[in-house]
């Protein structure tokens, strides 16, 4: 049996604003009882939308749902990194440096202190984000 390590996925948690169902081009599917209107959405090719569940967006932009508890257990948000480590990344990947020399350089005092302290008691982040990608944390 082979087995695959699941990629990063672009997913919205559906809000069921108008704007979202816009965004999506969701079938309103509802039915009226009386003078109420009972709405029932559902997005093309991949059945019911309820709110909390979550919109993905696949690679060639087609999109699915994946309901909010099976979402919690199979996907992780990317890591957050500060700006400067997220251009230390990007240069490093630039320059065709790995992990391990990254790690090395940390270790003899390369990087800039503020750098190298953030690395060192964040070494599983920096590692997720190399390896999975990462948002950038705000300015504050």
């Amino acid at each position: 049996m082979k087995f695959y390590r699941k990629q990063p996925i672009e997913a919205e948690q559906f809000d069921g604003s108008d704007e979202m169902i816009d965004k999506y081009e969701l079938i309103d599917a509802g039915t009226m009882l009386g003078t109420h209107h009972s709405p029932e959405l559902y997005l093309t090719g991949s059945g019911k939308v309820d709110v909390g569940d979550w919109i993905a967006t696949g690679v060639n932009d087609e999109h699915w749902t994946i309901t909010d508890d099976v979402f919690k257990k199979t996907y992780a948000e990317l890591p957050v990194v500060p700006r400067e480590i997220a251009c230390l990344i990007v240069q490093a990947k630039r320059d065709d440096y790995n992990l391990g020399l990254v790690l090395s350089a940390t270790y003899s005092g390369i990087w800039k202190a503020s750098i190298g302290d953030w690395i060192v008691t964040h070494t599983e982040t920096l590692a997720r984000a190399w390896l999975d990608g990462y948002q950038v944390e705000e300015e504050k």
